[in-house]
């Protein structure tokens, strides 16, 4: 009976989810392939029309529970690959990373991209940096059968700037990654002794938090904590120079990356989440912030206001005055609405266990 059982699971149509990017553990993409491939193999569970297998970088051989099908990555796939036998769908999981199965080789393998964003196109970057990004993402739609986008804007954005001919195109949000209420009760920073404002991404021109520090010249009861790790040198002693012009740099704190424990603590203490990102295809770090029922002040740009509706609070533009009023109208309307519920709620609709059953409708489509 096991000899059978295990001859079914080899002959059963796979899909193989490429989980690369799981090679970079703090970053949203880790998370984006972590809960997608957990949330699809538990319904599976349930339903057998096909499996999934989790193909991932070496290094992380024996990180995921043991029970998920994992496929690690070796050198030597580059000149064979013996798990693709079976395979029916690859799911291509970035637009700026790569599809490895080659049709000529596999004509029967189908490939499923998943789009993230368009950001350079909105990143201010250079000319010709927009056209190197976007013309290997045209490389990887012209090579797909089906194309997911993470949001409504997302999917505006490809149609408007890329060619995707007849191939079907879907709109799945991301779920919630869940982060736990924390278990220490004292601040991971020390020097943390008064109310602050709250932060969390790669710390770059593109996540623009620069713009959030004559907040505290506004409001010198204040403090702000960043985390993240610090993607770009120049961008971060800019700001550090920014804050000391404007006599607040004792009051900003850039932690780098932080653990789940910390990022929690700091979620559930903190007197409300900033978010002024020049450029989102989703907005995973708000969403988490979600759960917490702080109040959300966000940019109005790309997909910001898709995914925090009514439930925050938002910056036209980035100027002083103006975030400076957006912010104390905000913190006011919060309060003597009770908008904390609002908040929890908007966050429940993102919900991994509902994306998974979408990706896994799409994958029979293709199968």
């Amino acid at each position: 009976m096991l000899y059978i059982a295990l001859q079914f699971l080899i002959l059963m149509p796979s899909v193989i989810l490429d989980c690369d990017l799981m090679r970079f553990p703090n970053s949203g993409l880790y998370h984006y392939c972590l809960n997608l491939g957990l949330e699809v193999n538990k319904l599976l569970e349930q339903e057998n029309h096909f499996n999934m297998k989790m193909y991932l970088p070496e290094k992380h051989k024996g990180s995921l529970d043991e029970n998920l099908n994992i496929v690690n990555e070796k050198k030597w796939h580059r000149y064979w690959k013996p798990f693709l036998q079976g395979c029916r769908v690859w799911h291509a999981p970035f637009q700026s990373g790569r599809i490895l199965p080659d049709k000529k080789k596999y004509p029967g393998i189908k490939i499923l991209l998943t789009i993230h964003d368009l950001n350079p196109l909105h990143e201010r970057k250079p000319l010709e940096e927009q056209q190197k990004s976007m013309a290997h993402t045209q490389t990887l739609i012209n090579r797909s059968d089906a194309i997911v986008c993470i949001s409504e804007f997302t999917k505006s954005d490809v149609l408007k700037n890329c060619i995707t001919g007849n191939k079907p195109l879907y709109v799945i949000h991301n779920g919630i990654h869940r982060v736990n209420i924390p278990s220490q009760t004292k601040s991971p920073d020390k020097k943390i002794d008064k109310p602050f404002l709250f932060g969390m991404g790669y710390v770059n021109t593109k996540k623009n938090y620069h713009v959030l520090l004559p907040l505290l010249k506004y409001n010198p009861e204040l403090e702000m904590v960043i985390a993240g790790r610090l993607d770009e040198p120049d961008y971060i002693i800019s700001m550090k120079k920014f804050a000391t012009e404007l006599g607040v740099f004792d009051r900003l704190h850039l932690t780098g990356p932080v653990s789940e424990d910390d990022k929690s603590w700091y979620l559930s203490n903190c007197l409300a989440f900033m978010h002024p990102s020049l450029a989102e295809g989703f907005g995973a770090p708000v969403v988490e912030a979600m759960l917490f029922g702080k109040p959300l002040f966000l940019s109005r740009l790309t997909s910001l206001p898709e995914i925090g509706g009514d439930a925050a609070f938002y910056f036209n533009n980035f100027d002083e005055d103006h975030m400076q009023t957006i912010f104390k109208e905000g913190m006011q309307r919060f309060n003597s609405n009770n908008m904390s519920q609002t908040v929890i709620n908007r966050g429940k609709l993102f919900d991994w266990k509902k994306s998974a059953a979408q990706y896994l409708k799409v994958y029979q489509s293709l199968l």
